[in-house]
């Protein structure tokens, strides 16, 4: 039985692969990393404003791809940007290559390579979730690593190719959470219990996104990545269903997190005192969990804040077109 559920599984993770129609772009410029060998020219410009703007003339040779082993020459000084990073012979930097109406080749220096010190990083928060979790710190690294399969696989395609967001995002969270309550918990009883509670959960949350997107007509065009999205894919893209999909995969990792805490914890209260009714225990369960959701609002807020705080303070400084409160609620 556990032989044909994991069988079942694989064949989730196949699924995307086969639906998904992959259509290529001609490539007309492409990045490459580099090295910089050589600062050939280096001056400080003041900006209108009193801040001061390093440009830099640097000599590189190329990492990988076709530029492998030549070298190039970047001028920065004809450029005038808002970051001005100040490069050092030795460093590692991506760079974008493109030809000018001439036929001319134009490189330009984006920022610094950062893979190798993400990976390190990485691997230590690896290293940390398998010492503390052991096999079942394994399990959750697994399932992290197919849940960015299935969204960077499976629903961003399938979206992008036209199909309704929050279809693909209610299929998608679907194959997600089976994945990650199975894989993580193993094939028991409160396993089950998880996925259905959590999938009940997520069709309330589905139902009532629809509801109030409709009900104070969200369109889904609140951010500047929205508009070029929809240039890109050329008018058929479904922005408010895209809204919908993210409220939707937000909502999963909520749930994910309190349903599978609070079935644990039922668990083991159960186990630590066998003799406990079950109301007993629902009793009990539902004060850790009122506790659990009362932190969680707090701990959500805190999340999107750190992460949008740019965008905080610039509703802070009353600046057009974020002039009050008012028009920051209803800018959707």
């Amino acid at each position: 039985m556990k032989k044909l559920f994991f069988l079942l599984l694989l064949g989730l993770l196949v699924f995307p692969q086969l639906t998904v129609g992959q259509t290529e772009a001609a490539e007309t410029e492409t990045t490459f990393h580099a090295r910089v060998l050589e600062i050939m020219d280096k001056k400080t410009v003041s900006r209108d404003d009193g801040s001061d703007l390093v440009q830099q003339k640097l000599k590189l040779v190329g990492l990988n791809g076709d530029w492998k082993n030549k070298e190039f020459i970047f001028d920065g000084t004809q450029y005038e940007v808002i970051s001005s990073p100040q490069y050092k012979v030795g460093d590692k930097v991506v760079v974008n290559y493109s030809k000018d109406s001439e036929g001319n080749d134009v490189f330009y220096v984006i920022d610094y390579v950062r893979q190798g010190n993400l990976y390190l990083i990485a691997l230590i928060f690896a290293i940390i979730v398998i010492l503390v979790g052991r096999l079942k710190g394994v399990r959750a690294l697994i399932v992290l690593f197919l849940t960015f399969f299935i969204i960077l696989k499976f629903i961003i395609p399938q979206i992008m190719n036209g199909a309704s967001p929050l279809l693909i995002s209610i299929i998608g969270s679907s194959i997600i959470l089976l994945l990650a309550v199975y894989i993580t918990e193993g094939l028991k009883r409160t396993s089950t219990i998880t996925v259905v509670s959590i999938f009940i959960a997520l069709v309330i949350t589905g139902v009532l996104s629809v509801w109030f997107t409709a009900l104070t007509k969200l369109t889904g065009f609140a951010s500047e990545e929205a508009i070029y999205l929809t240039g890109l894919a050329g008018g058929t893209l479904n922005l408010r269903g895209l809204l919908l999909a993210g409220i939707v995969i937000g909502a999963l990792g909520v749930l994910d997190d309190v349903v599978i805490s609070q079935v644990t914890m039922v668990r083991e209260l159960k186990q630590a005192n066998p003799q406990m009714s079950k109301i007993q225990v629902y009793r009990q369960a539902m004060k850790v969990g009122v506790s659990h959701m009362s932190a969680m609002v707090n701990t959500l807020f805190l999340a999107y804040a750190g992460a949008s705080l740019p965008l905080l303070i610039l509703f802070s400084v009353k600046e057009p077109p974020f002039l009050a409160f008012t028009q920051v609620l209803n800018n959707g």
